[in-house]
């Protein structure tokens, strides 16, 4: 036998060659797609509104259970660098989310063993204590409108706008009283105690463990020729919300325990429960400052009756302002908040309305993640002939 091939003989047929057979698939496979295709400008606006349709729709189907998974992922977002630091340093994942979630867990139970008494004792001594409050508003209103009515004349403020305006104070503080029971109350109740003993550290828990795996699994998701700017959305989505939310959480946290401490050194029985409450009520900008600050002074002109310490009362809500705008944003976050205030009110407002507390919980992400968007358009429509295309002159 010779080395070399054989050769095809003068005159003969040239010999067949079948294409090779593409492999039969795998079973529990689908078969491969026999030619690249290219999504049309209709498919992908219809991902885009099929998939919004969806998670709108899910909202609103399941929005009696999904408080608690919001809650925990709301947990597990602000635990995450910890987490991440801790697996730095050669703690594993999972044990590292289980200290930080065991750890949260217990202050919060801390806090409420040691605060919700106190809160609720107070809430008693108001109730209690409502008549005297209500006439000794009364009678420092009218005391004051006789004083405005001795410097400006009778014309100006007579007997029924006097008796016109400490009904409406007395009913004003009957109403604070009402709010602050049934938001004392109800808002605990909406909480059971299996939900928040149970399934939200639970929940944050896998949540926590899981969440590089999980944004990556997302990642993965994400269509080629776009990956490159939702990833970069997602990232000033994130710089954005995390900003935000940490800045609020300084300012309730900060301003709750100075509003607090310093209502109760001025002498207001409710000191503690109006301080907190101002606190925890300042993630609504202006509208919860403004809450707070009202209802602070109407306990204090209904307990004292005396002008001086009402002003007082003014005085420690300016000086909170003023850490606030002064000291808290500019030199701790910066210029790094991008979300408006009114921005802000309008989604929690919206969010409320629609999806009610699940609304609240997701109203600053969907606004942070809208607004990154907005801004993203923005830059397109500005670099666009939409927007650089100069007038004409002429015909």
């Amino acid at each position: 036998m010779s080395g070399t091939p054989p050769t095809r003989a003068e005159g003969a047929p040239p010999a067949r060659t079948d294409p090779p057979r593409a492999a039969p698939p795998a079973a529990g496979r689908f078969p491969a797609p026999s030619a690249p295709r290219t999504a049309t400008k209709a498919q992908r606006t219809g991902l885009l509104v099929g998939f919004g349709a969806a998670l709108l729709f899910s909202l609103w189907l399941f929005q009696g259970i999904l408080t608690p998974f919001v809650l925990a992922m709301v947990i597990a977002y602000f635990l995450d660098p910890l987490a991440t630091r801790l697996t730095r340093v050669g703690i594993r994942r999972s044990m590292g989310a289980f200290a930080l979630i065991f750890l949260l867990m217990a202050l919060g139970l801390v806090a409420m063993l040691l605060l919700y008494p106190l809160i609720l004792a107070q809430i008693g001594i108001l109730v209690q204590r409502l008549p005297t409050y209500a006439a000794g508003l009364g009678t420092l209103l009218r005391d004051g409108l006789q004083r405005l009515e001795e410097t400006l004349g009778p014309d100006m403020v007579d007997q029924r706008l006097r008796d016109m305006a400490v009904n409406q104070a007395g009913a004003m503080l009957s109403w604070v009283v009402t709010a602050a029971t049934r938001l004392i109350g109800g808002g605990f109740a909406l909480f059971q105690v299996f939900t928040l003993v149970v399934v939200v550290p639970v929940v944050a828990f896998y949540l926590l463990r899981d969440w590089p795996a999980m944004l990556g699994r997302i990642e993965s998701w994400l269509p080629r020729k776009n990956a490159a700017v939702l990833r970069q959305l997602a990232r000033d989505t994130d710089r954005v919300l995390s900003a935000w939310l940490r800045g609020q959480l300084l300012c309730c946290a900060a301003l709750g325990v100075f509003y607090a401490v310093a209502l109760q050194l001025v002498g207001l029985e409710l000191g503690l429960t109006i301080g907190l409450m101002s606190g925890i009520l300042t993630f609504i900008p202006y509208v919860g400052s403004l809450t707070g600050f009202a209802s602070a002074v109407l306990l204090a002109m209904g307990q004292f009756g005396t002008w001086n310490e009402v002003m007082l009362v003014v005085a420690i809500f300016i000086v909170g302002q003023t850490i606030e705008g002064y000291v808290i944003y500019p030199y701790l976050l910066g210029d790094r908040v991008e979300l408006h205030a009114v921005w802000v009110i309008f989604a929690l407002f919206a969010g409320g309305v629609a999806f009610g507390f699940l609304g609240v919980l997701l109203a600053v992400p969907m606004a942070a993640a809208l607004g990154v968007v907005a801004r993203y358009w923005l830059r397109r429509y500005l670099e666009s002939p939409l927007y650089l295309d100069p007038p004409r002159t002429g015909m």
